[in-house]
């Protein structure tokens, strides 16, 4: 499990950069074979993870697949319903007896809470003498729980949310507990349709670890494979993929800001599928210390559980580059516009597979920086990975080849048995609603409203004064500004600085230096929004949030500014707006003047 917080080690900081793929069957044919050749492909992306100095430890691998309720009925001592009319949990366990029991009893009294009823528990058998010595120290005891409905009559979503719920409640009331070994607990997966088995593995030790992996009788539709490369990070059995929807090869550009507005929209949840004591105690969503991955799989659970579908709510985290395209159908644009005012992109260079039994697919971020490939063959089955070539197909199998383009997604409805074209299944998402009418009745670009006419106030310190004042220096003037003024040229330079942090300075300082670059954490090449406009966007949109489990025309009413850097005209506007849907205020910062400038003597 992650260490705590010490020395230069923060868990906040936890992100990753990996490998993933998966493969199904478009017929919808349950084989064994496919769990087979999931594994193959792990194996062949090993080299995109790591492996720690005992030489069996890596970075986190897994696989996830559907139910196997043949299997599962034959190796439970208890009865089973029907296929999604009961629920499975991977779980994993503190070691210790007494607090393992605390556990579970905890865990099955939430679940009980939300009226539905523990079927039976299962002890996944393992293979202990496979895990390397350091992943030893922290590996979980790894057991199943089997979830009845409570009802005939509940419906999957509901059982799914009631799922949700007992399990947050449970997550935040264990590791709040003061148990030795809190932190073991977690659920890889709790699903009426999918099963995961992850841990801190090799590739090519998942099958080994997990004996159910071996067995002829284990058979799937469908599988997801990722192998971890914690760059820069602490590796734990909790933070191998995938997750319980998605798997993450990237990072997220904005994940600390992400993170704060989660936080700050969480006390206006309401919803009559929640109770209101359920609402307030499945919070935070987000749970602390872990990755950007591993978080934004809890983001993608939460707005599932609002209603909406797996692809819209990947269609929202990571949105198209719909800003500048002039050729995007209208609503679609409307769409994004619309939902740029409920939610932040969860975006940054990444490969996004993702699945929730019904549907299994891929999307890229806007601008490709993690390139994916995929194959279809003759004899049904649809393959997607990190690279090609990860399994051996003959080239006469093959029906097409193709790769993930910049923000479009790639989409497999399996109970179609079909794949679905971009296109297509994003026209029949921004159809749901009236974006572009909900967005011109109330969102209020900047543009559009009229100046005030106010004078603007002049400077009455001389041009060095100012200079000093706003912290300029000889390098600025020489190394920067004079080759933008005279040969219309940028500065070149590395992304290293030796400038000493503001914090340490003796020397006064304005406001912006104390901040520092938290995107771009591990390979991320530099963007300019000028340059390279037509995929960034430095938009935003201010105003009140609103509830996120309701679709509504509240939700645009935004004041929409093209530049966070605006004149003094436009701040004025700002000031002064008069207008039903907003109010603004403004503070006024006051400091000892004979302490402001007495720097500026030296």
């Amino acid at each position: 499990m992650l260490p705590k917080e010490q020395g230069l080690y923060a868990p906040a900081y936890e992100h990753d950069n990996c490998g993933a793929g998966f493969i199904c069957s478009l017929a919808g044919n349950r084989t064994n074979d496919i769990i087979h050749k999931a594994l193959d492909i792990l194996v062949k992306l090993e080299h995109r993870g790591a492996v720690s100095a005992d030489g069996k430890t890596g970075d986190g691998a897994g696989i996830l697949i559907e139910i196997p309720h043949q299997f599962l009925k034959n190796n439970c001592p208890f009865d089973l319903p029907e296929p999604q009319e009961y629920a499975v949990g991977m779980v994993f366990l503190p070691r210790k007896e007494n607090q393992r029991q605390f556990a579970m009893a905890q865990l099955e009294a939430e679940i009980q809470n939300q009226g539905l009823d523990i079927l039976g528990w299962r002890t996944v058998p393992v293979d202990r003498s496979t895990v390397g010595a350091i992943a030893a120290q922290t590996e979980p005891y790894i057991m199943q729980v089997f979830v009845g409905k409570g009802t005939p009559e509940l419906s999957e979503e509901h059982f799914n949310l009631k799922l949700f719920t007992a399990r947050k409640i449970a997550e935040h009331r264990i590791w709040g507990s003061k148990l030795s070994q809190a932190n073991y607990f977690y659920l890889p997966s709790l699903s009426t349709r999918t099963l995961i088995y992850k841990g801190l593995l090799v590739p090519e030790d998942i099958n080994v670890y997990y004996k159910d992996l071996k067995d002829p009788e284990l058979v799937t539709r469908l599988a997801l494979v990722h192998q971890r490369f914690s760059t820069n990070t602490f590796p734990t059995w909790d933070l191998a993929q995938p997750f319980r929807y998605m798997c993450h090869n990237g990072e997220i550009n904005t994940f600390r800001g992400n993170l704060s507005r989660m936080q700050a929209r969480e006390e206006l949840f309401a919803s009559e599928l929640f109770t209101a004591e359920d609402l307030q105690k499945i919070c935070p969503i987000v749970l602390p210390g872990k990755s950007d991955s591993a978080s934004m799989d809890m983001v993608v659970e939460l707005l599932l559980a609002t209603g909406r579908s797996l692809p819209e709510v990947m269609m929202m985290l990571v949105p198209e580059a719909w800003e500048k395209h002039s050729s995007m159908p209208a609503d679609k644009k409307a769409f994004y516009q619309y939902n740029a005012c409920i939610m932040e992109p969860w975006d940054g260079p990444a490969s996004i597979p993702f699945t929730d039994g019904k549907y299994i697919g891929a999307l890229l971020d806007r601008n490709g920086l993690r390139p994916s490939r995929y194959s279809v063959t003759k004899d049904g089955y649809v393959i997607m990975s990190s690279e090609t070539g990860v399994l051996d197909i003959a080239p006469e199998n093959i029906v097409k080849h193709g790769r993930l383009e910049p923000g479009k997604m790639f989409l497999v409805d399996m109970d179609a048995g079909r794949i679905v074209d971009d296109e297509e299944i994003k026209s029949q998402i921004v159809a749901q609603k009236p974006y572009r009418k909900w967005l011109d009745q109330h969102q209020l670009p900047l543009k559009d409203i009229s100046y005030t006419g106010n004078p603007t106030p002049t400077e009455s310190e001389d041009f060095e004064t100012r200079l000093r004042l706003f912290g300029y220096t000889q390098e600025d003037l020489k190394t920067i500004l004079q080759p933008m003024i005279v040969e219309g040229k940028e500065a070149i330079g590395s992304m290293g600085t030796d400038t000493p942090l503001a914090v340490l300075s003796d020397q006064p300082q304005l406001l912006y230096n104390y901040f520092k670059q938290l995107f771009a954490q591990v390979t991320n090449p530099p963007l300019d929004g000028i340059r390279e406009e037509i995929v960034t966007d430095t938009s935003l949109s201010i105003g009140q949030d609103f509830n996120i489990f309701e679709r509504s025309t509240e939700h645009a009413k935004k004041l929409s500014i093209q530049n966070p850097v605006i004149s003094n005209e436009d701040l004025d506007k700002i000031k002064f707006l008069e207008h039903p849907d907003f109010k603004a205020t403004f503070t006024r910062l006051i400091r000892d003047s004979t302490v402001w400038k007495r720097p500026l003597i030296n």
